[in-house]
């Protein structure tokens, strides 16, 4: 049945690429070209099949290019900004591939949060945070988009190769709805709406740049358990839909699992859970994935197994790759709800021996202190 459901995706997604490639490759004709639209449609329906194939797959090819080309120069050009406002390298992620540097050393490791095709993350400067400056890091990705778009725009006018201008209007287009998808401040996460929020929102400011200051340590290999705990000062007051606020109480409550504090823990995550409703999909769905482990180990099974219905565990497995947070949960379940101390022992194992994959160094040292002691604790308890 997955077989199935992946070739449909493929025909599906390869039918609606050649048609979209078809249509956008017709307007770059009509409109660098002498042809009008009812020639355009004559020529389209006296089209040899062998020749239809080839236009809709140029189509494709410069679809797939140019999102490629233009995700890495929006990435490069946050990079770029960054390091001239004094921000620091931390990483740099296109689609699943993420570079780091790693003692003095670039490495590539995988990495992937949903719905973003990039991210460039850098630590910023030490400064007080009222005075560390985020627009030109915000902004860096938009202006990089537009340099692109200028250039293709020249080029279209100065290229007169048909294969080339079909690339060029599909470059410019998907650059065009690249810019407006994170230059106009219409959803929240985007560049320009972080820009206004950061501008407007002295508690986001403060969420965003302990985050950042964080995700650099526990990238370097620091459990959150040893960062300073002035940063996790609790505010009551959230807004649980600005996905910038919402992330430090989720801090909190992480470093609260990684101290032991596990009812407070509990506690901090099933508040959160109340507000799943008003936070992104994502920070709901590890909400549910942290309340459910937590549930596990305080000995509240039936909430646990509630939680870890057929959706979530999904979640967990499509992730597990890359968070080794997602073994932990794993590991928990096979010893609380499975009883099954065997197969527990060998996702232990298995994530200590392929640790250096991960990207969060310090995350991968909490979650493996984390199952060695619930490993040790279902050794102690009675048959």
């Amino acid at each position: 049945m997955d077989i199935l459901k992946v070739i449909f995706k493929v025909v599906g997604g390869l039918t609606i690429g050649m048609v979209a490639g078809l249509l956008i490759a017709g307007v770059g004709i009509i409109t660098f070209t002498d042809t009008s639209f009812s020639e355009l449609v004559d020529k389209i329906i006296n089209i040899k099949i062998s020749d239809f194939f080839v236009g809709t797959l140029t189509g494709i090819a410069s679809l797939i290019v140019s999102v490629c080309v233009l995700t890495v120069l929006h990435e490069a050009g946050h990079l770029a900004a960054g390091l001239m406002s004094g921000y620091g390298f931390v990483s740099f992620r296109i689609f699943n591939l993420t570079v780091i540097k790693d003692d003095g050393k670039i490495r590539i490791k995988k990495f992937n949060v949903a719905g973003t095709g990039g991210q460039c993350l850098m630590s910023p400067p030490d400064l007080p945070i009222e005075k560390i400056p985020t627009t030109a890091y915000n902004a860096g990705g938009v202006a990089a988009n537009l340099i692109a778009l200028a250039v293709g725009i020249v080029l279209l006018i100065v290229v007169y190769n048909a294969i080339a201008n079909v690339f060029l209007t599909i470059f410019c287009i998907v650059d065009s709805i690249i810019i407006l998808i994170n230059g106009l401040p219409l959803r929240q996460g985007n560049d320009a709406s972080n820009m206004k929020m950061l501008r407007r929102n002295p508690k986001a400011k403060r969420s965003i740049m302990i985050q950042l200051k964080a995700n650099a340590m526990i990238q370097n290999g620091v459990r959150p358990k040893d960062m300073p705990a002035e940063w996790f000062e609790s505010d009551c007051d959230i807004d649980y839909s600005n996905s910038l606020e919402v992330a430090m109480p989720l801090l909190e409550a992480t470093r609260c699992i990684d101290t032991g504090e596990i009812e407070k823990a509990y506690g901090m995550f099933d508040r959160l859970y109340d507000h799943r409703g008003e936070m992104i999909d994502i920070y709901a769905k590890e909400t549910t994935c942290e309340l459910a482990y937590l549930s596990m180990v305080t000995g509240r099974k039936d909430r646990a197994a509630e939680l870890l219905d057929d959706n979530l565990t999904a979640y967990i497995k499509l992730y597990r790759k890359v968070m080794s947070s997602k073994d932990r949960i794993l590991c928990a379940k096979k010893i609380y709800l499975d009883n099954d101390r065997e197969t527990a022992a060998k996702i232990y194992r298995t994530l200590e021996k392929n640790r250096h994959k991960y990207l969060l160094q310090g995350e991968v040292d909490s979650d493996l202190a984390l199952m060695k002691e619930i490993l040790s604790n279902a050794d102690q308890r009675p048959m």
